[in-house]
């Protein structure tokens, strides 16, 4: 099959077109056709070397799947030919441990994240997931759109309603709201209910981010604070949750947009900075540091049903054949995608 490797860190020239072998069905795999697989930041710091841990190359990016089904292993019950599918984040979990029994599965020791071990990834002609991690496209939903569902809308999901616990008439920040994770978590704090304060570099971005739903939208200049125009739209108390899909060069404006006994809920990270602080600067306010990982599949299904509703839209700026995969990186990492870009590697 045709597949997007790398094979060392570096720019977007090593991504590579190469023929791999086909993938077989080990006893619990769903072979997939792959239709579509979103092109995550977390594939750009895979790929030039940032991120580190868990990564084992050579590898084929992309963990962002959808597609059809075209064979199963002798132990797969919930799946069959044809089916329309869509994946989690991981390949692997080993459904045994403490985490995975308790609906806690992106944390499982024995986990492998699609597009970071071994050449298992979405930017591939097909790919062979463990039915763990698999779940069915309901009638209505187009491919394409479910490719981006667990990531884009599940990790937000699991960020809101696990993690954060978001409450109706509470307020919430949205870093990076024109990204393909902010655009989502704009939605769904409003469907939770908050009001929404969307932050943005991007004044081309602003109206697409308010149409979304976002009460707010603050637009200022890279590496400006932007903390006071949070304030003043809280009414000077901050934000009861901010969700962070940016990382440590937002850090500080961040730090004093919180109000009291706000929770942050870190979900991206887009460079290795570190940042030094003041532990004082967050527990005089009784400010809680969260996180949230991945996406179960029982989250992937509940966003599933609820695009399928209509209640959540799933962003894709374009779609790009696989060859173009470099381009669709340049594009991500200089900020101009409004949403996700999707490559379609079967055409």
């Amino acid at each position: 099959m045709k597949a997007m490797v790398v094979r060392a860190p570096g720019g977007t020239d090593v991504l590579k077109i190469e023929q791999v072998p086909d993938p077989t069905p080990g006893p619990k795999d769903v072979v997939i056709k792959v239709d579509a697989c979103g092109v995550c930041f977390h594939d750009i710091v895979t790929r030039n070397g940032t991120l580190k841990y868990g990564v084992q190359m050579p590898v084929i990016l992309g963990h962002e799947i959808s597609g059809t089904v075209v064979a199963v292993g002798r132990d797969v019950r919930g799946f069959k030919q044809d089916d329309r599918v869509a994946t989690v984040q991981r390949y692997h979990i080993c459904g045994a441990c403490r985490y995975c029994r308790s609906g806690h599965e992106p944390l499982c020791p024995d986990r492998k994240f699609t597009g970071d071990w071994g050449l298992v990834g979405g930017y591939a002609e097909y790919v062979a997931i463990e039915d763990d991690n698999v779940a069915l496209v309901p009638d209505g939903v187009d491919l394409q759109d479910a490719s981006i569902v667990a990531c884009a809308i599940g990790t937000i999901l699991n960020a809101i309603r696990e993690v954060g616990r978001l409450s109706p008439g509470e307020s919430a920040l949205v870093t990076g709201a024109g990204g393909g994770l902010g655009m989502h978590a704009v939605q769904l704090a409003r469907l939770a209910g908050a009001y929404v304060i969307a932050q943005t570099t991007s004044p081309a971005k602003a109206a697409q981010i308010r149409a979304l739903g976002a009460h707010e939208v603050i637009v200022h200049e890279r590496g400006a604070d932007f903390s006071a125009a949070v304030k003043k739209a809280t009414g000077g108390n901050g934000v009861d949750v901010a969700i962070d899909n940016v990382g440590s060069q937002l850090f500080e404006p961040i730090r004093r947009s919180m109000g009291i006994g706000g929770r942050w809920i870190m979900i991206g990270q887009l460079t290795g900075q570190f940042v030094p602080f003041n532990p004082a600067q967050l527990f005089l306010k009784n400010v809680s540091m969260l996180s949230a990982t991945s996406t179960t599949r029982r989250q992937l299904e509940d966003c599933l049903a609820i695009v399928a509703r209509g209640a959540i839209k799933p962003i894709v700026e374009r779609a790009l054949p696989l060859e173009r995969a470099a381009e669709a990186h340049a594009l991500i990492e200089a900020g101009k995608a409004a949403g996700r870009i999707v490559l379609r590697p079967n055409g």
